[in-house]
C-alpha cells in the first residue's frame, strides 16, 4: 500500500510499505478518505521533541473506509462494512482498529464523507459544556468545531455569539445559527460588546476553540460569574497562563473538554453517526478543501494558513 510520511519539517513523501495484517480482535479498513486535524499543525512544524521519519500513516486519525479483513475474535462486523474508525495511522490507503473502537456507517450515509474522531470530539464538547435552553453562549474560534458547536448551541435553544477571525467564519456561524457575531479584533471592544449584549452579564457558556493564549484570555473575560469555562482549543504549543485573580473571583467552572478515554471517544462517536443520518446535524458544507494523499503536504499547509473559504481539508483516496 501508499503511505505517508512525514521526512522533515514540512516535508512528506509517499512510501510503498507492506499492507498490515489485523491481529486478534482488529479490523482492517481501506480508506475511503481521512481528516486534516489542526492538531497536526505543531508536529509539521517540526518542533525539538518530534522525531522524524514518522511511521506510514501516522497522524491520521480522521479516517473511514470499508472492512477489508478481520482478525481473529472479531465479532459483530462483515468485510464490506463500511465504517468510521478510531486509528492512528490513518494517512495511508490501509489503517488497523481494534473492534471496540469501529462504528458501522448506515446506508443513509452512503458516499458521504465520515471523519468521524472529530465528529464525536464536537458531540463529547457540546455535552460537558452543559448548554441549554436560554442560556447565552459565546463561541471563540469559528473552525469545523466551533461551526458545528454553533449549530448543537442553536438548536439546543441558547442564544450563541460567536466571535472569530476572518468574515468568512462569521458569515459561517450566522449561518449554523449564531444570533450575533463578532469579528475577533480588538481584546477590550469584544468584552465591552458582549458586556452590552448581555446587561452586563456576560455569558453563562464560554467555549474557547482555538487552541491559543489570546483566546483562552478572552474566554476568561467572558464567563459570567459562576459560569461555565469549556477549553475545546487543543493547546499543544507550550504553557499557558490563566487570569486566576479573574477566576477565583468569578467563582467560574473550568472544563478541559478533551478526552482521551477510547470509550468516551466512541460514544461521540456514536452519537455523530445518529445526528448526521438523522439529519439533526449535516456537516457535509464544512468540508470545503480535498486532497489526495499525493498532496497531504498541500493539505497541511492549507489548515495552517486557512485560505479564504477553507474550514476543514480532507484526504480522499480514489
Amino acid at each position: 500500500m501508499q503511505a505517508a510520511v512525514l521526512a522533515g519539517p514540512g516535508q512528506v513523501r509517499l512510501e510503498d510499505v507492506a499492507r498490515p495484517e489485523p491481529g486478534p480482535g482488529q479490523l482492517r479498513i481501506r480508506l475511503e478518505g481521512c481528516g486534516v486535524c489542526a492538531s497536526n499543525l505543531t508536529p509539521w512544524a517540526g518542533p525539538e521533541w518530534m522525531q522524524f521519519p514518522t511511521p506510514p500513516g501516522d497522524l491520521g486519525h480522521e479516517g473511514w473506509g470499508i472492512v477489508d479483513a478481520l482478525g481473529e475474535g472479531v465479532t459483530g462486523f462483515s468485510v464490506g462494512d463500511r465504517v468510521a474508525a478510531l486509528s492512528y495511522k490513518s494517512y495511508a490507503e490501509y489503517d488497523l482498529a481494534e473492534q471496540d473502537n469501529v462504528v458501522r456507517l448506515p446506508d443513509s450515509l452512503a458516499g458521504q464523507p465520515f471523519p468521524g474522531e472529530p465528529l464525536g470530539c464536537a458531540m463529547n464538547i457540546f455535552r460537558r459544556a452543559g448548554i441549554e435552553a436560554g442560556q447565552t453562549v459565546a463561541i471563540i474560534g469559528i473552525g469545523f468545531l466551533g461551526a458545528i458547536l454553533t449549530r448543537l448551541a442553536a438548536d439546543a435553544g441558547a442564544r450563541v455569539i460567536a466571535i472569530s477571525r476572518r468574515p468568512f467564519s462569521l458569515d459561517l456561524a450566522r449561518r449554523m445559527g449564531a444570533a450575533e457575531v463578532i469579528p475577533m479584533e480588538d481584546h477590550h471592544a469584544i468584552i465591552e460588546q458582549v458586556k452590552t449584549l448581555t446587561g452586563g452579564q456576560f455569558c453563562d457558556r464560554v467555549i474557547e476553540a482555538v487552541g491559543k493564549q489570546w483566546p483562552l484570555d478572552l474566554a476568561g473575560e467572558l464567563t459570567r460569574e459562576r459560569g461555565r469555562l469549556i477549553v475545546a482549543g487543543y493547546h499543544q504549543d507550550g504553557p499557558r497562563q490563566v487570569n486566576m485573580w479573574l477566576w477565583n473571583w468569578r467563582g467560574i467552572d473550568v472544563i478541559n473538554a478533551h478526552e482521551r478515554d477510547p470509550k468516551v471517544y466512541m460514544a461521540g462517536i456514536r452519537e455523530a453517526v445518529e445526528a448526521v443520518a438523522s439529519g439533526r446535524l449535516d456537516p457535509s458544507g464544512l468540508y470545503t478543501h480535498r486532497f489526495p494523499l499525493s498532496r497531504l503536504d498541500e493539505a497541511l499547509n492549507a489548515t495552517r494558513d486557512r485560505p479564504d473559504g477553507f474550514l476543514k481539508a480532507l484526504v480522499t483516496f480514489p
